[in-house]
């Protein structure tokens, strides 16, 4: 349980979810923790010593980091949503209520869920190159400063808009290669849709695919003319980005090193970056009614 992650940083919220625990009598052992890097020397060793199901409390970047032991093992994952947006359980229908997604870890079924990875790190939601991670490490920079997070978002937004970076990528995908100088690269762990006002839906999440949407270059204004363009026309109205599915993708910069999103958490990684799905590398505990089929 982090309880530094959006809703879990209240103490009576916590509170909530030890007892929805004992209530529906789950003799879990549960491991707190403020920070992401605590994660892996808490939880190993219960893994190690024969632990079946690791339950993630927290936002999306809690769930990745849990995840990123688990994948590849037959121990399941079971989500609490504890965070500000909670991507990877909105599309998994798994409830946002506290007490709702305890009782899904009983009356649930197991899923095989893929992931996907760059230059071996696992990603669940998406990643990104340009403007995002730009921003994410602007936010965090304000952040410093003791400026809430919101506030800090919308700061590092502004500012980042206002600087709006380029980036000049060639990317190898399905035997082509594609050339661009470009805001942003946003890489999908299987499809991404969007429907009318609603960005980032995904439907599925166990096809073994990766989509990659490449924004042409473009101002500020070429950018949000291509953001409503999507909004009234869908992806295949937008003139300024290519929309590509495939199973990998490498992308190659002049940068050495560059920074990139995985989750919502940002790291500086080198480059080529080489993109990759893991078909059904995840078990995670879903709806038994409504979950993706």
């Amino acid at each position: 349980m982090n309880e530094a992650s959006g809703t879990l940083s209240v103490p009576e919220n916590r509170a909530i979810l030890i007892r929805a625990l004992e209530n529906a009598g789950l003799d879990a052992t549960v491991l707190t923790i403020t920070d992401g890097d605590e994660i892996e020397p808490a939880l190993r060793p219960h893994i190690e010593g024969g632990c079946q199901l690791v339950v993630a409390a927290g936002g999306d970047g809690t769930i990745n980091a849990v995840a990123t032991l688990l994948a590849g093992t037959q121990v399941s994952l079971g989500v609490i949503p504890g965070g500000t947006l909670n991507h990877f359980a909105r599309d998994l229908h798994i409830p946002e209520g506290l007490v709702e997604a305890v009782n899904l870890l009983k009356a649930g079924t197991t899923q095989l869920v893929d992931v996907g990875t760059v230059n071996g790190r696992l990603f669940l939601n998406n990643s990104g190159l340009g403007l995002y991670p730009e921003m994410v490490m602007k936010r965090e920079e304000i952040r410093k400063n003791g400026v809430r997070k919101a506030i800090a978002l919308l700061m590092a937004s502004a500012l980042t808009l206002l600087r709006f970076p380029l980036l000049r990528v060639r990317l190898e995908v399905n035997g082509h290669v594609i050339e661009r100088f470009t805001p942003f690269v946003f890489v999908g762990n299987n499809l991404y849709e969007v429907d009318g006002l609603q960005f980032g839906i995904r439907s599925r999440v166990d096809k073994g695919a990766l989509c990659v949407w490449v924004a042409h270059a473009t101002g500020r204004f070429g950018l949000l003319r291509a953001v409503f363009q999507m909004a009234f026309k869908g992806l295949a109205g937008v003139r300024e980005l290519d929309v590509l599915n495939t199973r990998d993708v490498v992308i190659r910069s002049r940068r050495r090193h560059v920074p990139v999103s995985l989750d919502g958490e940002v790291f500086k990684l080198r480059t080529p970056l080489h993109y990759e799905t893991r078909p059904g590398a995840l078990r995670v505990i879903v709806p038994s009614r409504g979950k993706p089929e």
